[in-house]
């Protein structure tokens, strides 16, 4: 049942969705399949019109976004191609909450790039990085530091404006791991400015996987060199002369081969979907329904694992089950009455979203109270 989806925090839906998908595809097919000279056009114009989606959505500035595969991707780009002097004898900062991938990409480029992986830890007893440790943590000598903006283990938000002033005092170069929270709650590239953002399309942007994006800066693009790079890496992809390659003064030096356009052109109808929406209606319509489980969570015992102040979290309510409850089997009760929601450890994850209904949320809410009665 489409009104008891809770899955936002990993692949969103809206209405439609499947056949806005499957006529994008088809319409792919049927220029692609063409004995013509059309496709490149067609599909490099796709590509374009995704990124000018992403370009509004976080308000960047012309030629700074880019297409990537994922956001591990889209930082291991960033990251190869900084100068030397950013991170080697310096540290790179992270909290323990950031997404797994990030920190396993990190933890393996520290000694071939010279860098320090100082990872802020975790409170006792906490699920997520306190703004003050961080902070704390946050030295001169921190050459890059990369933030999360909202925990996918516990939707708890940082305070942004903060950590970036502070980060500016520190001289560091600052990044943003959006994922959580892209789409739902409004985001500003330029406010506070940033050097360079990560994200996807899933979530909240009810996209496909593969379609990641980077952005980057463009006071800090001309000092970058991508490692990986190809024809599509200069501002004439058509210069064949294998002696004369300079990368373009944009973000198209982090483009490299030819480039993959399917996951972008699938999700570009979901991107569409998402511009013609009342943005506030639908943070509204989240606010007021992660407000009634929050109220019914206190109502059954439930420890909750997300900051209480909309202020302070992102779109979804992570509950940590009693002991007594394997969360898988809740999980998979709550599947066979058309809920559909999931769980890591003990951590039951809910995120209603556009689809979700008050109606919905009582329906999980009596469910939830049926499967923890004792």
């Amino acid at each position: 049942m489409s009104d008891t989806y809770f899955l936002y925090h990993s692949i969103g839906m809206y209405p439609g969705k499947a056949a806005d998908l499957a006529a994008a595809m088809t319409e792919f097919a049927g220029v692609w399949g063409k004995p013509d000279d059309s496709q490149w056009a067609y599909a490099l114009g796709k590509r374009a019109d995704f990124i000018d989606r992403w370009r509004s959505i976080l308000n960047a500035p012309p030629q700074s976004i880019t297409a990537t595969e994922n956001v591990t991707a889209a930082f291991h780009a960033l990251l190869t191609s900084l100068p030397e002097s950013h991170l080697k004898g310096r540290k790179v900062l992270v909290g323990a909450d950031c997404f797994p991938s990030n920190h396993f990409l990190l933890n393996g480029m520290a000694e071939k790039y010279g860098f320090t992986l100082h990872t802020v830890p975790l409170r006792q007893g906490m699920g997520y990085v306190e703004d003050d440790d961080f902070i704390e943590a946050w030295t001169p000598d921190v050459g890059l530091a990369l933030l999360t903006w909202v925990s996918s283990l516990t939707s708890h938000r940082i305070d942004l404006k903060r950590m970036v002033a502070h980060g500016r005092r520190m001289g560091s170069l600052i990044g943003t791991d959006i994922t959580q929270a892209a789409g739902l709650i409004p985001y500003d590239v330029m406010a506070p400015e940033v050097d360079f953002t990560v994200s996807t399309s899933l979530k909240w942007m009810c996209g496909t996987p593969g379609a990641g994006i980077l952005y980057v800066s463009p006071r800090l693009t001309p000092h970058c060199h991508p490692e990986l790079r190809g024809w599509f890496s200069q501002a004439n992809p058509f210069n064949w002369d294998i002696t004369a390659f300079e990368y373009a003064p944009d973000i198209r030096r982090y483009d490299n081969g030819t480039p993959g356009t399917m996951a972008a052109l699938a999700s570009l109808p979901a991107l569409d979907w998402h511009a013609t929406q009342d943005q506030s209606a639908l943070l509204a319509h989240n606010r007021q329904l992660t407000a009634r489980i929050i109220e019914a969570a206190d109502a059954l015992n439930l420890a909750l694992l997300t900051p209480r102040h909309p202020d302070n979290r992102g779109g979804s309510i992570m509950l940590r089950l009693p002991e007594t409850h394997k969360a898988a089997e809740i999980v998979t009760s709550l599947r066979a009455q058309g809920i559909t929601t999931d769980a890591r450890s003990q951590t039951l994850r809910l995120s209603p979203g556009n689809l979700t209904t008050l109606q919905g949320t009582e329906t999980l809410i009596a469910a939830l109270t049926k499967l923890l009665r004792p």
